[in-house]
């Protein structure tokens, strides 16, 4: 059996040039990275802005087992398998993070025979995307320390920053630090954090951000840190903004791909569901929906996360409407669900996968919640039973929504034809008549609209908070962001904060521990259980399966 990496070498792949002019996008609004890779360029969105919207199609799932359940796989067959009904399709993903790619999950770039390429570059580097956000984050804190060293006339309190520094790598060491040891020259000593890059507030600004001007002002809004007088100090007082758009002008624009079938993928921005926002750039998202007339995305995790979060906050700063929801679940991660330890996962267990159907049916009444139909796409793996296929076709059918076997791991675009059936048949029938919602009123409380989404979406009693929680609220509620979205921060293994809770918990109540202002990207962010902002690498990291020749081919990355 091949590796994803030898079947993407393997492909019959087009330069990107021919991709784009297929798509009707001129050399003029093409800016190439080679021969298989391309910003697009300003003038693509003059070009394009009267142009009809295309559908809409969010790929989300069920709480997956801990080495992922092939959510960008099925994203990226079900685009192909658009294509191969006759439909005019354009994926849109966001870009991998290094951190999973040599820590456990291995690159984002799907699998098998459904993956984005050229799949080494989006794993390493790529065009740099990432790399731009983590200077322009960095740039930032470092303005703020040569601040306090040059006289600190901002009288900003060392002991009260809010800004964490970045990196797009799992390290644990560098959760805590001290920075500014040393020399009188060497800087303010003070108490330091890292985060991983796509956790960063930059990243998400990057990602909500609709032009060059409203990036700009979004990054003047960065609270920084508080003064001596507890009056708040944000980017915009340090003079920071303008660099960092300049930093980030041609990270802005999203980057052109294809498929292993040569469907046109548009890859932009990479924040993680369970730490931030979870959701491809706004502007990838509408480019894709004026050059195709569907659009296939995906959110992180399960819809208790990335789809909430895809809702209440992406769709509601660009003003979105979903055409259809596809929640993929596994026969694995329904088993893991009911109880069943990772290692035994591949053995039949009807009873276990009828007791992790109550996950999916919360993942199900997530998406009715919104007014958003929904078709469940079951990933197929090898070790999956006529038993338990036939167990999780029953349910489906109890709950009145369409299954589709999905097997485009080993087919590509042909194992996903029913699936894209299904979902043209769904759209087709709510086509004039979807009630999509946001969960809550903007105007509602930060406590309010917490408890709404631990209640209706987790399943939760209520909410705790802590008194730390309690004194961040009242903060962010003196700088009048009381009407922001909320982002959870939350464990994607089980609809608590507490990821030992598998399944469909009952008789929980979540915990909030922190509240903080993300003033730029537009939202509060509440930290829950023990996630952490800087993920760190499992004991034998993917990393130590790379390795690189002497004529440059990359092995062991999946």
């Amino acid at each position: 059996m091949l590796s994803d990496i030898e079947i993407a070498k393997s492909a019959k792949i087009l330069r990107i040039t021919e991709i784009a002019r297929e798509m009707g996008i001129s050399e003029d609004s093409l800016e190439p990275y080679g021969h298989y890779k391309a910003k697009l360029s300003e003038s693509l969105f003059a070009e394009t802005a009267g142009r009809e919207d295309g559908k809409l199609i969010l790929v989300t799932a069920i709480n997956p087992t801990p080495a992922g359940e092939g959510k960008t796989t099925v994203s990226t067959g079900l685009a192909q398998a658009m294509v191969k009904i006759g439909k005019r399709a354009v994926l849109a993903l966001r870009e991998p993070s290094l951190g999973p790619v040599f820590g456990v999950k291995g690159g984002a770039a799907g699998g098998g025979y459904s993956q984005v390429v050229p799949m080494e570059d989006i794993n390493l580097h790529f065009t740099g995307d990432m790399h731009a956000v983590t200077c322009a984050n960095n740039l930032l804190c470092a303005l703020l320390d040569n601040h306090m060293q040059q006289g600190n006339t901002l009288r900003i309190d060392q002991r009260r920053i809010m800004l964490d520094r970045c990196m797009d790598m799992n390290d644990r060491a560098l959760r805590n630090c001290v920075v500014g040891m040393g020399k009188k020259t060497d800087g303010v000593p003070r108490q330091d954090s890292f985060r991983i890059t796509v956790a960063s507030e930059v990243m998400a600004i990057l990602c909500l951000a609709a032009d060059l001007d409203d990036l700009k002002k979004r990054l003047g809004d960065i609270l920084v840190a508080y003064s001596y007088e507890n009056k708040p100090v944000f980017a915009r007082d340090l003079g920071a903004q303008g660099a960092m758009t300049a930093l980030l002008k041609d990270a802005l624009k999203p980057n052109l791909v294809q498929t292993l079938e040569n469907t046109p993928a548009i890859l932009h921005g990479g924040p993680f569901a369970n730490i931030a926002h979870g959701c491809n750039s706004v502007r990838a998202t509408k480019l894709a929906l004026k050059l195709g007339d569907y659009c296939v995305t995906e959110a992180g995790f399960g819809s208790d996360l990335g789809a909430e979060k895809f809702f209440d906050i992406k769709c509601r700063f660009a003003g979105l409407k979903l055409s259809c929801a596809v929640i993929v679940a596994t026969i694995r991660a329904l088993k893991y669900n009911g109880g069943v330890p990772k290692n035994e996962l591949s053995a039949e267990n009807i009873g276990a996968l009828k007791r992790g159907t109550a996950n999916l049916q919360v993942h199900i009444e997530n998406m009715r919640k919104f007014g958003v139909p929904a078709v469940v796409a079951l990933n197929r793996f090898h070790s999956d039973t006529d038993g338990e296929i036939a167990a999780l076709r029953d349910f489906c059918a109890s709950m009145g929504v369409s299954v589709a076997l999905t097997e485009v791991f080993a087919k590509g675009g042909e194992g996903g034809i029913e699936l894209a059936e299904k979902v043209c048949m769904e759209i087709e029938k709510n086509d004039g008549a979807l009630s999509f919602k946001p969960l809550y009123d903007h105007s509602l409380s930060f406590k309010e609209k917490m408890g709404i989404i631990a209640r209706e979406i987790y399943r939760a009693d209520g909410v705790v908070f802590t008194a730390q929680a309690e004194k961040a609220i009242a903060e962010a509620e003196a700088l009048n962001s009381g009407d922001l979205p909320v982002c959870v921060a939350k464990t994607q293994y089980s609809l608590s904060d507490n990821p030992a809770l598998r399944g469909k918990p009952e008789g929980f109540t979540v915990t909030v521990r922190d509240v903080k202002v993300s003033a730029g990207a537009g939202f509060i962010v509440a930290l829950t259980g023990d996630i952490m902002t800087m993920p760190g690498l499992p004991q034998t990291p993917a990393a130590l399966n790379i390795d690189c020749d002497n004529n440059g081919n990359i092995t062991g990355l999946f």
